[in-house]
């Protein structure tokens, strides 16, 4: 993960500059090509993938009890994760420079920035209204240690904070492991 701005503070400004992030690397993926792409691709998928995690086990359980409504809110941002999750572990598959590859990605980040705005629109807004800044500024501390240890590749299935409890750590292994061999490799991005 890249440093974090002094400003990330708080569980939401954290996750909302991270959906930032995640829209320059959707970007960066569609404006390269080669081994750039291909870079720029494994980036954005370690990127989705440790977000998500942080958010299944540190915002999502936290929202789905601090406001009302929040139950239902968090069942269908968790049914957009697993689905975005579906995508990108099929898209994994394909090589970047594929000519399918583009319209999947262009399919994957709908999907993803569809449900980045339902976050910042209906679950987001919640939480900062409800939570002393204290406990926002602890969860931005949870949510940078979870990603410190989450899978690096996406695991649709697991998108509650008990599976990432039960199955993260190793599928995170296995991850982090498949990383530093093609960072030993070369092949790193």
């Amino acid at each position: 993960m890249p440093d974090t701005p002094a400003g990330d503070g708080d569980v939401v400004t954290l996750l909302m500059r991270q959906h930032g992030d995640i829209r320059n690397l959707f970007d960066a993926v569609e404006h390269t090509t080669g081994d750039e792409r291909r870079a720029a691709f494994r980036r954005l998928v370690r990127l989705l993938a440790v977000h998500e995690t942080a958010e299944e086990e540190v915002l999502h359980p936290y929202a789905r009890t601090v406001f009302a409504g929040g139950r239902d809110i968090v069942r269908d941002r968790l049914a957009e994760e697993r689905e975005a999750k579906e995508l990108l572990a099929r898209l994994e598959g394909v090589d970047p420079e594929d000519p399918k590859f583009l319209p999947a990605l262009a399919v994957l980040r709908t999907e993803v920035t569809r449900h980045a705005r339902a976050e910042e629109r209906y679950e987001f807004p919640h939480v900062r209204r409800h939570t002393e800044p204290g406990r926002l500024t602890t969860m931005a501390a949870g949510v940078r240690a979870a990603e410190a240890v989450a899978p690096t590749r996406p695991h649709p299935g697991v998108e509650s904070a008990a599976g990432n409890v039960a199955l993260g750590p190793l599928a995170a292994l296995v991850d982090r492991t498949r990383d530093a061999v093609r960072k030993a490799m070369g092949n790193d991005g």
